[in-house]
Order: structure tokens, then C-alpha cells, then sequence
């Protein structure tokens, strides 16, 4: 994800931070301390143990205890996030990161159609490990209050403890709200993936996701809390783009990249002069050719590598100054859904189909996008 920094790897799961935590955290640390006499009556009350708060209010304790209770909060989401992924890779799903921003944690997974046999125990695994997080802080804070003889620095203890015990009983919570794409969301699909096809239980999970979004939005609002407009924000666009990969999966579950390409593929020679290049994008309204020397494909020239040299140039120049050498190819077999995939991560808008290495064919975005909407009728 953009804007994020690897900070290390769990289990050969690269671990990231998206600047937007660095962001929250300081923010949360400011609303934990600011409340923290009020938190503290709270917590007592709610754990029936008396804090001590002679520690706590001391000078700028209550800053510094908001710190460390906002990062365990997302010590927590990453515990959260690595239970979702080790359970996903047992069953055989490539992780490729983990980001921690500021709504929460995502697991970069690679995955084909969803199997609702894998994805029930994948999804409920992560809010069961908020829970057992939230219990286990809980039960510490028993142990502080009964164990610690110095009651200023249980006080402390019972704080944070109880602090991140109820935090992460409310992810449990939280995250098993049917809202689509949480995990609540993916057990109810799960749940009426057994009675429906998938991609029909995908679309009901997903409107049910949109219902809960326009919730939190207008809470957010009402309530000037911008965290419930951006989660709001994320689970509306998240339910559609999973319900739109979903839909496109189904209808071209059985279309490979052979049965669509384009078998009369422009093409144009690496001596070519770009100026004549860009005479042959106007006059076909094509914006990419593959290179080809001897019948091999040698490289790709795209309207992008074009525009990446000013225009003074470009007279004295050929396609192999530009063209892009290292070019995404697919074989007549690969399937559709997998073009699309790599078209949408690399951002490009077309393909070569190289069969023995020869140039068969050309798939571009466009043409499988007309595919979709025939198979729609």
C-alpha cells in the first residue's frame, strides 16, 4: 500500500505502517489522556477494584500512558491481523503484508473465488483473538490489584490493562458486526454461501455492508467522529469493489485469455521513429503495441512511455529508446479473471498472449470489460 513503511516481518509476513498511524496515535493518546480521572472512575467501576490514581495524574503520566495504551491498541489489531493471515496460510493462501493504519489492520491475501470453507474459520479467527486478548487483559487486572503491593503502580497497571481488556472486547464486538467486508460481513457470507452461489451471497452480503456504512456515516456525522466516516468510508467502498471482483469472477469462470484475445495484434518494429508511432496511435485510437523484431516480442510502447519524453525529443528518437522491456505476457490458457487481476495491480491496460514464444494475441481491459457485460444479459 502507498505511504506505508515495512517495520519487520511475523512469520515471513512483511509487517507495515501506513502514515496514517502515525497520525492517530498521538491523536488517541491526547483523548485517552485528557479523560484519564474520568477513564480511571470507570474502569474501577467496571472491574470493581479500586485504582489508585496518585501515579496516574502525576505530571505527564497521563499523556504518557495514553501512548502506551493507543499502541497497544494496535498491538492488538496486528495480533488481530496475524491470526486472520496464519490461519490463511494453512489453508494454503499467500500473505503477502499486513498494513496497520488508521482504522485498523488489512491482510494482503492472494486468493482466487472465495471458499466458504476456508473463509468461515479464517474470518471468525481474528475477532475470537481480540476476544482472548481482551480477556486475558482483564484477568491481568486482577492480578495487578491483588499482587502488587505498591498501590500507585497497580493503579497503573489496572489502567492499561483494563483500558486495552475493553478495547479489545469492543473489536470482538465490533469486527462481528455483519458489515461486509469485516469479518462479520465475510462469516454471513460465508453462512449463505452454503444455500446460494457465491457470487449471489457476495452481492447480499455486500448491500447489507452498504446499510451498515450509511449507518456509521451518519452517526460519524452527528457526532463530528471522523474515525466512524472513514470506517464508514471503507466498508461502502470495500463491499462494492469485493461484490464487483466477485460478480466478475463468476461470469468469467470459464473464459481463458485465448478464447477473447485479438489475434490481429498491431504491432510495430523497435527502429520504428516514434514520431510514426504516434501517427499509428491517432489512426487506430490504440494507445499500446507490442514490439516485435524476427516475430519475437522484444518489448511493449504505450502512449505512458510516450508522454515520459518531452516532445523536443521525440523527433530523434526510435521505440527502443522508450519501449518497455520487461513486459507481462500470458499464455492462450491463463484465465480471463487472472488478466483482469494483473491489469488492475500494474495498472496497464493491455497484454500480449505469447504461445511457444510467438506473439498470438493481444488482450486488452476494454475487451474483457465487453465480455462482462455480455455475459451479464
Amino acid at each position: 500500500m502507498n505511504g506505508s513503511l515495512k517495520i519487520g516481518s511475523l512469520y515471513g509476513i512483511p509487517i507495515l505502517i501506513h502514515w496514517t498511524l502515525l497520525l492517530i496515535i498521538p491523536i488517541f493518546a491526547w483523548i485517552i489522556g485528557s479523560q484519564i480521572e474520568l477513564t480511571s472512575d470507570l474502569l474501577s467501576s467496571v472491574y470493581r477494584v479500586k485504582i489508585d490514581q496518585t501515579l496516574i495524574t502525576a505530571g505527564y503520566m497521563e499523556f504518557i500512558l495514553g501512548v502506551v495504551v493507543a499502541l497497544g491498541l494496535f498491538a492488538g489489531v496486528l495480533v488481530h491481523e496475524m491470526a486472520h493471515s496464519i490461519v490463511a496460510q494453512k489453508k494454503g493462501i499467500k500473505i503477502n503484508s499486513i498494513t496497520l493504519l488508521i482504522f485498523g489492520g488489512i491482510s494482503s491475501m492472494e486468493e482466487g473465488m472465495p471458499d466458504p470453507v476456508v473463509e468461515l474459520p479464517m474470518a471468525l479467527v481474528g475477532p475470537l483473538t481480540s476476544l482472548a486478548v481482551g480477556l486475558a487483559s482483564s484477568v491481568f487486572v486482577y492480578i495487578s490489584h491483588l499482587l502488587i503491593s505498591s498501590p500507585p503502580l497497580a493503579g497503573v497497571l489496572v489502567f492499561v490493562f483494563g483500558y486495552l481488556g475493553i478495547l479489545n472486547i469492543f473489536l470482538f464486538a465490533f469486527n462481528l458486526l455483519p458489515a461486509f467486508p469485516m469479518d462479520g460481513g465475510r462469516v454471513l457470507r460465508a453462512f449463505l454461501a452454503k444455500r446460494m452461489p457465491l457470487h449471489k451471497a457476495t452481492r447480499i452480503a455486500a448491500d447489507v455492508g452498504r446499510i451498515f456504512a450509511v449507518i456509521f456515516g451518519i452517526f460519524g456525522i452527528f457526532l463530528f467522529n471522523p474515525i466512524l466516516i472513514l470506517i464508514a468510508f471503507f466498508i461502502y467502498i470495500g463491499a462494492s469493489q469485493e461484490s464487483t471482483v466477485v460478480k466478475y469472477s463468476f461470469l468469467l469462470k470459464d473464459v481463458t485469455v485465448g478464447d477473447m484475445m485479438s489475434t490481429d495484434v498491431m504491432t510495430v518494429g523497435p527502429g520504428e521513429p516514434v514520431r510514426e508511432v504516434i501517427d499509428q496511435m491517432y489512426a487506430s485510437k490504440h494507445l499500446g503495441f507490442p514490439v516485435v523484431q524476427n516475430d519475437v516480442l522484444v518489448g511493449i510502447v504505450t502512449l505512458a512511455d510516450v508522454h515520459k519524453v518531452p516532445p523536443i525529443d521525440r523527433e530523434a528518437m526510435i521505440v527502443k529508446d522508450i519501449m518497455s522491456r520487461e513486459v507481462i505476457t500470458l499464455p492462450p490458457s491463463a484465465p480471463v479473471i487472472e488478466a483482469l487481476r494483473i491489469m488492475s495491480v500494474n495498472n496497464i491496460g493491455r497484454i500480449p498472449v505469447v504461445d511457444q514464444d510467438r506473439l498470438a494475441g493481444i488482450v486488452t481491459r476494454t475487451d474483457i470489460l465487453k465480455v462482462i457485460e455480455l455475459k451479464e444479459i
